[in-house]
């Protein structure tokens, strides 16, 4: 897992430099380059061209540190006090109100930029509502329990290179039907683990390729409200960005590939 850990973070860090580096040497080669002025617009503002020489303020300096502030709040909450959603909506919109009086901000400012921000978020949420609605559409169908018997019955008759392998393809398959990890866990392992044993195949070996595959896959699943919902934030479309990871995700694939195969014989 450490070699799969400092494998994965060299391939991405080479991948997003080099591609860094062909953008600045050529913006043309983005794959975003037609909704560049788009992009200014909506993130910059369409009042000012260049951005070159701009400095932030003492309000705005107090608006990052408010963030950070009420930030490390919630994960404090989060993570001692039990918050579920309720709380943490209170907690933004708490701090929404003491940005808006930082700022000195009109009462219908402050409203109007509240609402402008519930508008955009509005595309992101519908995003993920669907993304989890095909997640219930597929276990309440019994859909993920047929593939994963048929997969199950394909695995047993598998050498143990041949079964580790097949299991990180697994896994990755059934990701797009059940993103949440701990939920794929659940519902893979307990049929999993008894069929690595007849493989030959130790268990800590399983999970690894459960979280390789797993992992893999939720960096471009469209059932996942984490993808879809970010690359509606960032006005991204989803096609722009399986250009802009494929490669990378081809060369992590390969990698896991040959850690999986080489762990099985290294034992």
């Amino acid at each position: 897992r450490v070699v799969l850990l400092v494998g994965g973070w060299a391939l991405a860090v080479l991948h997003i430099v080099g591609y860094a580096q062909r953008v600045k040497a050529d913006p043309s080669q983005s794959v975003v380059a037609d909704l560049a002025q788009d992009h200014r617009d909506c993130f910059l503002g369409k009042d000012k061209d260049d951005w070159s020489d701009a400095e932030l303020t003492s309000c705005q300096q107090g608006t990052l540190g408010l963030f950070a502030g009420f930030f490390g709040v919630m994960i404090w909450g989060v993570a001692a006090a039990g918050w579920e959603m309720g709380h943490m909506s209170a907690l933004f919109l708490l701090g929404s109100l003491c940005v808006g009086l930082l700022n000195r901000m009109r009462e219908e400012d402050l409203t109007s930029e509240m609402i402008e921000g519930a508008r955009e978020m509005l595309g992101v949420g519908m995003v993920i509502g669907l993304a989890r609605g095909m997640v219930v559409v597929m276990g309440d169908g019994m859909i993920t329990d047929t593939v994963l018997h048929g997969m199950a019955d394909l695995l047993t008759q598998l050498s143990s290179a041949a079964f580790i392998n097949v299991m990180l393809l697994v896994e990755g398959l059934l990701t797009f039907l059940v993103p949440s990890t701990s939920g794929l866990a659940a519902l893979t392992m307990p049929v999993m683990a008894p069929l690595a044993d007849f493989a030959g195949v130790s268990r800590e070996l399983l999970v690894t390729a459960y979280q390789a595959g797993t992992g893999l896959v939720n960096l471009f699943t469209p059932t996942s409200g984490v993808v879809m919902g970010a690359l509606a934030i960032g006005r991204i479309p989803y096609d722009r960005y399986m250009k802009f990871v494929a490669p990378l995700l081809l060369k992590l694939t390969l990698l896991c590939i040959g850690v999986l195969s080489a762990s099985v014989f290294i034992g």
